[in-house]
Order: C-alpha cells, then sequence, then structure tokens
C-alpha cells in the first residue's frame, strides 16, 4: 500500500532526524480524518521534488509532531506539457480543468485573454489549492507551474512561453491543419495552445503561425475548451505509457 503524501512548503529546509510540527489544517486530516497513530509513516512534499519520510511522533486534537527518517529529490520530467488556455465564464470548469490537468502531470498552465474569453479573475490562492490537493489525490511531487493570465500577444512575445514543440487548436476550416496525435512528440517540451468558447480570432491565429505554431485537430468533432484540453493531456499521457 502506497504511503499518504502531503504537503509541506517548509519541508525544503528541514533535515533528517529532526522534528518539525504539521500545519494545523494537514494535522487535523492525518488525525482525525485518517485517524493515523504514533509510529505511522506517510511522506511529505513542498511540490518541488522533495519526498520527505516521516513518522509520527506525537498527536493531539489538532496537532501532529513528526520526526523525518529520510528525504531525497525525486527527478524531474526531461520533458514535459504546458497548456496555454483561454479560460471560460464557467468558474466550476475552470477549476476542473485545473485539476483533472495536475492529475495528468502537466508542467505548466497559463491562463490567456483573447479577443472573444471572458476576463480571468486570477484566484491564485484557490487555484494553488486545487492545484496542491490534486497533486497529492495523484501521489506526484511536483506541482504544475501556474502563471498569471497572460494577454495572447505578450504570450506569443514572452520568451518563457516559447517550447521546441508549439501547436494551436482552432476551429476554424484550413487545410494546414495535422492531426496533434501524428506530431506531437515525447522527448521535448510542447505547448498547446486551447482557445475560448468562440476560437480565436483569425488575427490570433496569424499571430500564433508567425509565431512557430502548428495548427492541430483535436478530432472530427468540436470540443468545449476544457474538453480540448483534457485531450490534449490524455494524448500525452499516451506518449509517455509508450515511450
Amino acid at each position: 500500500m502506497n504511503l499518504p503524501i502531503f504537503f509541506d512548503a517548509a519541508i525544503a529546509a528541514a533535515t533528517v532526524n529532526t522534528n518539525i510540527i504539521l500545519e494545523e489544517a494537514t494535522s487535523k486530516h492525518v488525525v482525525q480524518v485518517l485517524r493515523m497513530q504514533i509510529g505511522d509513516a506517510f511522506f511529505l512534499t513542498d511540490g518541488n521534488g522533495i519526498k520527505a519520510e516521516v513518522v509520527i511522533t506525537a498527536t493531539q486534537k489538532k496537532r501532529c509532531e513528526v520526526t523525518i527518517t529520510s528525504i531525497e529529490n525525486v527527478a524531474p520530467k526531461t520533458s514535459g506539457l504546458s497548456i496555454a488556455i483561454a479560460f471560460t465564464k464557467n468558474a466550476s470548469r475552470n477549476e476542473w480543468f485545473l485539476e483533472k490537468a495536475t492529475e495528468l502531470g502537466v508542467v505548466a498552465i497559463i491562463p490567456i485573454q483573447t479577443k472573444r474569453s471572458e476576463k480571468v479573475f486570477f484566484k491564485e490562492e484557490r487555484w494553488n489549492t486545487i492545484l496542491v490537493t490534486a497533486m497529492l489525490q495523484s501521489q506526484q511531487f511536483y506541482l504544475p507551474k501556474l502563471y498569471p493570465v497572460q494577454d495572447i500577444g505578450q504570450f506569443f512575445t514572452n520568451p518563457a512561453f516559447k517550447k521546441p514543440q508549439q501547436f494551436i487548436a482552432h476551429c476554424m476550416e484550413s487545410n494546414q491543419k495535422q492531426s496533434l496525435s501524428a506530431l506531437m512528440k515525447k522527448d521535448s517540451d510542447v505547448v498547446v495552445l486551447i482557445g475560448p468558447e468562440g476560437d480565436f480570432t483569425s488575427e490570433e491565429v496569424q499571430q500564433a503561425l508567425q509565431a512557430s505554431y502548428l495548427p492541430v485537430q483535436l478530432g472530427h468533432t468540436r470540443l468545449r475548451t476544457e474538453t480540448a484540453a483534457m485531450a490534449v493531456c490524455s494524448l500525452y499521457n499516451l506518449l509517455d505509457e509508450k515511450s
């Protein structure tokens, strides 16, 4: 049975054989929800690759003290998938995407503001909580990098978002579009641009092409924004399974 994993940002500065007191929310989950006892073990991570095994040494209703028995650094992925996405006006669908994309192992999420997308209000604390919960549930030790909202014009000119493989999924008729499954490779970083419910404008698509993005299709049906993003994540994971 896999040991449970909990988040603790301070674990990066800790050392083996030292005792730490967990944050109250984590302590309550360990003691009251999971009913773990003195001597039980689990992992702590900071979301940046730290994997620390700890053993419970003392408990109270809202307090849990643990001893660190080992610390290792989990190697990061040699390449990964970034999703640049125009969020919808439906907050629950956006949050569903954040959760599922994290579970599927994306390395970066970039909310973008396009001409036809709703104004995005960056809910950093809430969104990061969703990412942390999804990371722990899926037994991972790296959080996706969540970027502030980017205007699409600034997105194309920012060197931080340039990747060896760059794709834009849009709904306009074009004989240039190819299947993403035929183009995407696993051996280098990928960024896929997913448009709003009203799709990209022709000017935005041209901007993407000028920035060396390749136009792709994700099948023969028209997908919602978050569904398209999940299709990309699933395809990338399938490549991972085959590698």
